[in-house]
């Protein structure tokens, strides 16, 4: 080697011995790399340098695969959260006190969605069909089912066109959250993606609900319950075999398979899956031919619009809330209604007719029929007439009797003068313009006759039972700059069926009135409002209960009162049972006269249908209160037998009228009971009068002064307590005390 040196450096010249080296040294491994050693064996490195260009590879490999998880992570994050809020807006559907469709209101855009729950509201047949037409594994996979997009990919390569989809139910959901027009690889990537996170946010439950909520069925119907009901009308809660395929079929072709335009290919794919299911053994042969030979529906049908002014209120009144429930009861309305459009159309054009029905005991609105027809122009039909102010005629009359029962001075059983009299410049009259003379003052209240009433308003006091009225929940109109007068007596008021029908339910719960009610709440904060005392409810009720009814009605089964007002322009009838009361009006919306038009004649039978057609058995009313006096005439007080007018007790003699010495007008008395009734009795100190007198607490008779003009009474429980005393000519004194 030390010799070849110079000899390389000699025939190379120009070039430097380092650099010539280092290419005879890459020469040299080149050598190596193709036939390794001269001897034939690998020498050491050789694995080395395969294993680096195999690691390239894999770490090239590895960083493309994260690099694509990356970016695919990246688009899934892309996407954005489910459109979930947008999924689940609904048609505002209006509801019944046990959950019956009352009136649906479509959305902003025109569909009808309706809410669905399928576990209560959806036939098991149908769900059972859809699940094994469309996706048999549904409560088994997690959003995406391998074995059907294979199966679904067989078929395709094996047929040439599509069999069975392979899309799940979950999968299809999220195509109807993000509809695309075009069908695509990356559209089918997207619901697979979709569909695992709403399997990961909701339950199965959930999904199928969202499901059925948001399936097409041609048009503007969205969801089974929309269909069903526009094609079927009927909801899908019972639904046949034929009806249940056509059901399902429809939503895979909704625009070509409408009914009301292309029935018979909606009865080819409604066939089609009755024959998919027998292959599946879902169904008998047997049972899918008696299926297929039901024709399918070839006409599309309005939207149930059952109490539309209930509804339109209602969805006034609350916003933002999908489902709203009322208190009415579907039943009922469904046939009030029509009996208010077959009245109204006999008895004449352009009038209308209001009724309202009210549940006793909770002051429930179980019914709302606000004029004849909604839709019907001739009538104002869309003005609601139970809500209208009125004059009320002579329906206020029972409180005026009411008022007098409560504060003792007259009885039901007590005669009463029905003769001319004279108000100032006001001379009321009766409606057939003659005279009763003397008769019992229940039989005035039943034949409702004007100078009574007006006689015992007068006693009341007019502006008293304005008071009370509206202390009860009836809320009077009366004229602009006008105090309340003995006309109110006979219609000089204003009011609306609603509150008499409030008024009236008062005296079914002797005494007290509830607030009315039309929307269910989770929490019922009424109170009681006070109307009578119990006696004189009761009193009101049972001489109401002896009113002649209408032809062909039964007697004393309901107790009521008929009105009308001035020039015919309203006629009333407002009755009631143990269970509800009911109120009709009559008349023209916009305040024209009806000649004829009288409640006894125009609103009684529409009343007296009203409670047959309820469907239910009058119930009796509450039995007389405790401390209730009942005795003919003969047996009354003799201060009780006949009403006296309050001039007619003026004294033309030496006696003074009674007065009460104690206890005294606005006094506050402290009862002890905890010693017994005896010692918590109450003395009653009278001077003055002729004797017998009568001593009445809160309108119930208690007995008579003895001699020495003084009794001991059991004092009421605590509270306001009215204490009359009336002597042998009718001369009366009260006071008004506190009991604590």
């Amino acid at each position: 080697m030390s010799e070849a040196e110079p000899h390389i450096q000699s025939s190379c010249p120009g070039k430097s011995a380092k650099r010539v080296f280092a290419q005879m040294t890459r020469a040299s491994t080149a050598t190596r790399a193709v036939g390794g050693d001269v001897d034939g064996r690998v020498k050491p490195g050789h694995d080395g340098r395969r294993g680096q260009r195999a690691f390239r590879i894999l770490s090239a490999c590895a960083f493309a695969f994260i690099l694509t998880i990356c970016a695919f992570v990246a688009w899934v994050i892309s996407l954005g959260p489910l459109p979930l809020d947008e999924s689940r807006a609904v048609s505002t559907t209006i509801v019944d006190r046990n959950g019956k469709l009352l009136r649906a209101y479509a959305m902003a855009d025109g569909r009808w969605r309706l809410p669905v729950d399928a576990k209560a509201n959806i036939d098991p047949t149908y769900v059972k069909l859809l699940l094994a037409y469309e996706d048999q594994r549904f409560y088994a996979h997690d959003g995406v089912d391998p074995l059907a997009l294979g199966r679904a990919a067989i078929q395709l390569a094996t047929r040439g066109h599509i069999v069975s989809g392979g899309s799940t139910i979950t999968m299809q959901l999220a195509r109807l959250m993000e509809p695309r027009r075009q069908r695509s690889l990356y559209a089918k990537l997207r619901q697979i993606v979709r569909a695992i996170e709403l399997e990961r946010g909701l339950s199965k439950e959930q999904i199928l609900d969202l499901y059925l909520t948001l399936a097409p069925y041609g048009g503007n119907l969205e969801g089974i319950r929309a269909a069903s009901i526009a094609y079927l009308g009927k909801e899908p809660k019972r639904l046949s075999l034929a009806e249940a395929a056509l059901l399902v079929a429809l939503p895979q072709s909704p625009e070509t398979r409408r009914l009301d335009r292309y029935p018979e290919a909606a009865r080819i794919a409604r066939d089609r899956v009755l024959d998919r299911m027998v292959e599946e053994h879902q169904i008998s042969a047997d049972d899918a031919r008696q299926a297929k030979a039901v024709p399918v529906p070839k006409l599309r049908k309005p939207m149930p619009v059952l109490a539309p002014h209930a509804s339109d209120t209602a969805l006034a009144t609350i916003k933002d809330t999908p489902v709203i429930k009322l208190t009415l009861d579907a039943n009922l309305q469904k046939v009030l209604e029509p009996l208010a459009r077959d009245r109204a159309i006999a008895l004449g054009a352009n009038i209308s007719v209001g009724i309202i029905v009210v549940d006793n005991e909770s002051g429930d609105v179980l019914a709302r029929v606000g004029s004849a027809d909604y839709f019907d122009e001739s009538r104002a039909g869309q003005v609601d007439m139970t809500r209208a102010l009125r004059s009320p005629g002579s329906t206020l009359k029972p409180f005026i009797y009411g008022l007098a029962f409560e504060d003792g001075f007259v009885h039901p059983d007590s005669l009463i003068d029905d003769r001319p009299v004279r108000f100032g410049s006001y001379a009321p009259e009766n409606f057939d313009m003659t005279f009763q003379g003397t008769v019992p003052v229940k039989k005035a209240l039943q034949l409702s006759l004007n100078v009574p009433a007006i006689v015992l308003l007068d006693r009341v006091g007019s502006s008293r039972l304005a008071s009370r009225l509206r202390q009860a929940g009836g809320n009077l109109v009366l004229p602009k700059d006008e105090a309340p007068g003995l006309a109110m007596g006979l219609g000089g008021v204003g009011v609306t069926l609603q509150d008499l029908a409030q008024l009236y339910s008062g005296l079914a719960r002797l005494g007290t009135t509830r607030p009315l009610r039309e929307v269910m709440t989770d929490r019922d904060a009424r109170e009681p409002l006070r109307l009578l005392d119990q006696v004189a409810a009761w009193q009101v009720g049972n001489v109401l209960l002896g009113t002649p009814p209408p032809e062909n009605a039964a007697h004393n089964r309901i107790a009521f009162k008929t009105g009308t007002s001035y020039g015919y322009r309203d006629a009333w009838s407002v009755g009631f049972d143990g269970r509800m009361t009911i109120a009709v009006w009559v008349g023209r919306p916009d305040g024209a006269p009806v000649p004829g038009l009288i409640g006894r004649t125009a609103a009684a039978p529409i009343l007296f249908d009203a409670f047959a057609r309820s469907g239910k058995l009058p119930v009796p009313l509450p039995k007389p209160p405790k401390g209730t006096l009942v005795a003919s005439n003969a047996k009354l007080p003799l201060p009780l037998r006949r009403f006296r007018p309050v001039g007619e007790l003026v004294r033309t003699g030496g006696e003074q009228a009674p007065h009460i010495q104690f206890p005294l007008n606005g006094s506050r008395i402290d009862v002890d009971r905890s010693a017994g009734v005896e010692a918590a009795a109450m003395p009653v100190k009278v001077a003055g009068g002729v004797l017998p007198m009568t001593i009445l607490v809160n309108g119930t008779a208690l007995g008579e002064i003895d001699g020495r003009r003084q009794r001991l009474i059991d004092p009421p429980g605590p509270g306001f307590a009215r204490l009359t005393v009336i002597d042998a000519t009718g001369a009366a004194d009260t006071v008004v005390i506190r009991i604590q």
